[in-house]
């Protein structure tokens, strides 16, 4: 019965549901969830799926791939460029750091050079799935320590390519192995002499870039012309499957292709089309990577030389670590930002399963050695959650910023009312202003090097994470009247406001939408108080235009408001329709049509008509040499 596809799927989807809502309800991260579910349904407990979890993890590393692709979406090729120096200065300093420590340390156990080598290239990468997981489940994008993470994980994901690159070159193969080898494995790579292998690598990735630019974009205009939705999706996985067949066939990493073609395609027209298609599937295959690399763990390697795994495990971690924090103090981390780093980036990450896979195929390692070395790269990525966890509840606790300090009195109007959850771009606005009109809000927000400098701003604010309710309640959550969600993670926002809605229903919450349709969601779990963060800076934006034209200014801004009011109302009479869906497209058409309606017969009806008080000069001009016109006696 365990052959069965639908036997399979069964145990993966009860083992993530069981195991996630038991590490969820415990305060715990999902992705340890699904990584305990692959321990306990793989082949050394229960033995419900695969062959030491191997051909299941092959199949799972697609979510590796999907992930890459929106990762390389969000991207654009100007974006990456002013991010250049981060990405570089600090993914440099801490993959050649790691490299060079870890080399030194396998070569002190006996490890051949160049065995040594390709292993430190493995350890010096991190787990891109694990890491960006942790950040986006937390909100930390916006911090100093999401974007350090970011940018070091993104340079992992490029130097990849070298590293793989590099690999035939210290190769022990002789051309005949490499032909009995690239006919065993169907792998172009391994049928080309050593020299050329480099060049092949390369040419694949100018492929990627050039198929995106003239084959994919013009493929996808002439999909979006049927206006079949469904062809589009279909559209977003043959891109993502083409592009990993040809990184898999070539012999290099799909997942690395998926993000050259994410890149690729992120300053085009389809960019969210594609991001919306993808990204539904995109956590459920990260789910099942994390079960595949936890059933993956060999429990028969480990009860062999259980000291060897043991004092290795210890000894990468402590390296990798050691390296993180340097990292992070030479690009001024503040200490707990710096300790977030230095533990979500500590493990091995997915891409050393297929560079330890790549130098097994050139005989650069041995099985032993490649035994020891995927053993050591699921524990890792199977102990960072916790890891994570103690550092959040033990450590950072301690050492983080926890005493707010207080405004003179004879400065402002003191206030502990209103509670406002995050301080970027969006928080801070409403802040100022707030504290403008004399009502100073207790902030709380997770970067430690904002809240130092909002404390020298004269903000009241606590540094910590606001999805906890012990933190919430030490904000005066209890006593408060509002509660502001500036934060831009709409999942973060949800596990707040309703923790808040069930505990304390008595405070009022007000919530910032990126989007309609985050605004939808919104609406339809029952909070009212939802701004959306794009919508007044565009009617601004047409307002000021339509000024530069000639209309009157005091009319516009009556317009403003009856646009908002009118669009507020469409948003809660097409909440509850299926998105996608035939029937919410046509009734979306209809109220646009009525919103366009009412809005034209407001202003002919010429809201003041004799108000000219907001009009520019030039305007006023007129209107006063009409009037001196008409009140002329005439000859």
């Amino acid at each position: 019965m365990t052959g069965s596809l639908l036997f399979d799927a069964i145990v993966f989807l009860l083992g993530a549901i069981i195991c996630v809502s038991i590490a969820k309800r415990l305060g715990l991260s999902s992705v340890l969830g699904y990584l305990i579910a692959g321990v306990l349904i793989g082949p050394y407990v229960l033995g419900f799926i695969g062959e030491e979890g191997e051909d299941i993890l092959h199949f799972a590393e697609f979510g590796v791939v999907v992930m890459l692709f929106l990762i390389g979406l969000e991207i654009e090729p100007k974006k990456f460029w002013n991010m250049r120096k981060a990405i570089a200065g600090m993914g440099g300093l801490q993959v050649g750091g790691t490299m060079i420590i870890a080399f030194i340390f396998f070569t002190l156990l006996d490890f051949e050079w160049k065995v040594a080598l390709v292993i430190s290239m493995a350890v010096a990468l991190s787990s891109t799935a694990i890491a960006m997981q942790t950040i986006d489940e937390k909100g930390l994008m916006e911090t100093t320590f999401g974007n350090s993470a970011f940018s070091i994980l993104l340079f992992q994901d490029i130097i990849v390519i070298f590293m793989l690159g590099a690999n035939p070159l210290l190769s022990n193969s002789d051309s005949e192995a490499a032909i009995d080898s690239h006919e065993a494995s169907g792998n172009l790579l391994d049928g080309l002499p050593m020299g050329y292998q480099t060049l092949a690598i390369i040419l694949s990735v100018v492929l990627i870039i050039g198929a995106g630019q003239y084959l994919i974009v013009p493929m996808l205009r002439r999909v979006a012309k049927t206006g079949v939705r469904e062809l589009l999706f279909a559209s977003a996985l043959l891109i993502v499957f083409s592009i990993s067949y040809l990184m898999e066939y070539v012999g290099l990493s799909p997942a690395l292709g998926a993000f050259l073609g994410g890149v690729v395609l992120s300053s085009s027209e389809y960019k969210h089309e594609l991001e919306s298609n993808l990204e539904p599937f995109k956590n459920l295959l990260l789910g099942l990577f994390f079960i595949a690399v936890g059933a993956s763990i060999n429990f028969v390697v480990i009860a062999k030389i259980p000291l060897t795994i043991g004092g290795i495990l210890l000894a990468v971690i402590l390296i990798k670590a050691l390296i993180l924090f340097i990292t992070g103090k030479v690009f001024k981390l503040k200490l707990d930002q710096n300790l977030l780093l230095t533990f979500s980036l500590a493990q091995i990450g997915e891409f050393a399963f297929v560079l330890l896979s790549f130098a097994f195929q050139l005989n650069i390692l041995d099985q032993e050695q490649m035994d020891i070395m995927l053993v050591i790269t699921a524990l890792t990525m199977s102990i960072t959650p916790i890891i994570s966890i103690i550092n959040e509840r033990f450590i950072l606790p301690k050492i983080g910023t926890k005493e707010s300090i207080k405004r003179p009195m004879d400065h402002i109007a003191k206030s502990q009312n209103v509670i406002l959850v995050g301080f970027g771009h969006f928080g801070s606005t409403v802040g100022r202003f707030l504290r403008s009109h004399g009502i100073e809000a207790t902030i709380l927000d997770q970067d430690s090097n904002r809240v130092d400098f909002l404390r020298k701003m004269g903000f009241e604010v606590y540094y910590g994470d606001a999805t906890r309710i012990d933190l919430l309640e030490s904000a005066g959550i209890a006593q408060a009247k509002i509660l502001i969600c500036a934060i831009d993670n709409p999942s973060v926002t949800k596990e707040i406001t309703k923790m808040v809605k069930e505990k304390y229903p008595h405070v009022e919450l007000m919530i910032r939408a990126q989007n309609r349709y985050d605004a939808y969601e919104y609406l339809n779990m029952g909070f009212e108080n939802i701004y959306r963060e794009s919508l007044d800076t565009s009617l601004s934006l047409a307002k000021d235009v339509l000024s530069k034209l000639g209309f009157r200014k005091y009319t516009l801004n009556q317009q403003v408001q009856n646009f908002i009011k009118y669009d507020e109302t469409s948003l809660r009479r097409l909440a509850a329709e299926p998105k996608g869906e035939e029937n919410y497209i046509f009734k979306a058409r209809k109220e646009l049509e009525e919103q366009e309606r009412l809005l034209e017969e407001d202003f002919k009806r010429g809201i003041v008509e004799y108000d000219n008080h907001w009009d520019s000069e030039s305007i006023r001009e007129v209107l006063k040499d009409q009037q001196n016109n008409n009140s002329s006696p005439t000859n």
